[in-house]
């Protein structure tokens, strides 16, 4: 495929996935973030069977297997060289704050032709943050999408004019090259490749004992204005939860901004300003998200699960899920699907936080009181 920005047209890889463990090598170049050096580890670590057994085995490399210099005042002390990368399944450069790529838009010759090759036998190539930089050095993003930090945006542009930088999402994933924004968002990218590889269950789990958040879509915003609610009572937290509680059903943008008790035009900026989502966007992303649990826990038709997850129809799932997840749901289940203890349980009961509107829990009357 030709583009997949922000992880929505994702290729399920699970053929790939099936060598498990999973080698995954981490290559860290002179001024390594520290951060990012150990997010894979982390990440790829935490994902495993239901009986426990390691999907992915983690392994960090540097030039001449020599020791580099960290971006937190301490050296790293690898056990492999390059050659690490002739045997790796996937490849992950973590960001830089030092270096050649970064200065002038090079990369050592061992270093280019480490990575050239193991693209070129069908390694999949991931970087985070400034890692990116890296990659365009080695040539590996001429003419396909990317991002990276946003804060290196007009240096990445200067450097690389051939690389179709996206600064605005937290990762693009381009089938076999795939590439985040800084910090916080490497941990997104190693997430979604979990989640590509094996499904949502085993991400879930790996998300839960790496006490992060289970799914941000890579088209989410790298920099929202206000990441945290002023206050309890001023935010859409609680909203958010509702609206989560009920997506089978046609949850509509007023009767959102009626539980917030706020006006559609000022719980609209609210909501984008705390998410860096439209709630439109929003509700489609916890819909797909709905569908592909569905897909792998449970024997229901497709069509049972189009109206379970809000789209109502098959057409209106197999349209949205192929657009945001890459291929249709059928297939989706037929590479991920899990045994279901039993049915799934009903939709738990909504908060109710005032007066209800009739056929909707929580959902205060509209008055002129609804307002910022």
């Amino acid at each position: 495929m030709a583009s997949a920005t922000s992880g929505r047209k994702a290729i399920v890889r699970n053929n790939r996935a099936m060598s498990v463990p999973h080698r995954v090598a981490v290559l860290a170049l002179d001024g390594v973030v520290a951060l990012d050096l150990g997010t894979p580890a982390q990440v790829f670590g935490a994902a495993r069977t239901d009986d426990r057994t390691p999907l992915y085995a983690v392994a960090t490399c540097t030039p001449g297997g020599q020791p580099v210099r960290s971006s937190a005042g301490f050296q790293v002390l690898p056990e492999h060289g390059l050659e690490l990368l002739d045997s790796a399944d996937t490849v992950i450069v973590p960001g830089i704050h030092a270096g050649s790529p970064l200065l002038d838009g090079t990369l050592a010759a061992e270093v280019t032709d480490a990575l050239r090759a193991a693209y070129a036998r069908g390694a999949r190539v991931m970087s985070i943050c400034t890692g990116a930089f890296v990659l365009a050095a080695a040539g590996l993003l001429d003419g396909r999408p990317a991002t990276t930090h946003w804060a290196y945006a007009p240096r990445f542009r200067r450097l690389h004019p051939g690389v179709r930088l996206d600064p605005d999402v937290l990762f693009v994933d381009d089938g076999r090259v795939l590439t985040s924004a800084g910090v916080a968002a490497g941990i997104d990218l190693c997430l979604h490749v979990v989640r590509t590889d094996h499904g949502s269950a085993v991400a879930n789990r790996a998300a839960r004992r790496c006490v992060v958040p289970p799914w941000r879509d890579g088209g989410q915003a790298q920099y929202i204005e206000r990441p945290v609610p002023r206050g309890a009572d001023s935010g859409t937290a609680a909203t958010r939860e509702w609206a989560r509680q009920w997506l089978h059903e046609p949850v509509t943008l007023r009767e959102m901004a009626a539980h917030a008790r706020m006006s559609v035009r000022t719980f609209t900026r609210h909501f984008r300003s705390e998410t860096g989502l439209s709630p439109a966007q929003w509700l489609l992303q916890q819909r797909t998200e709905h569908a592909r649990v569905l897909l792998e826990t449970t024997d229901l038709s497709i069509d049972r699960i189009a109206r379970d997850s809000g789209f109502g129809t098959t057409a209106a799932l197999r349209q949205h899920f192929h657009a945001r997840v890459g291929v249709a749901p059928s297939a989706y289940r037929r590479t991920f699907r899990r045994p279901s203890p039993g049915p799934p349980p009903p939709p738990p009961a909504a908060v109710d936080l005032g007066v209800v509107a009739p056929g909707r829990p929580g959902v205060p009357e509209l008055s002129a009181a609804t307002t910022a």
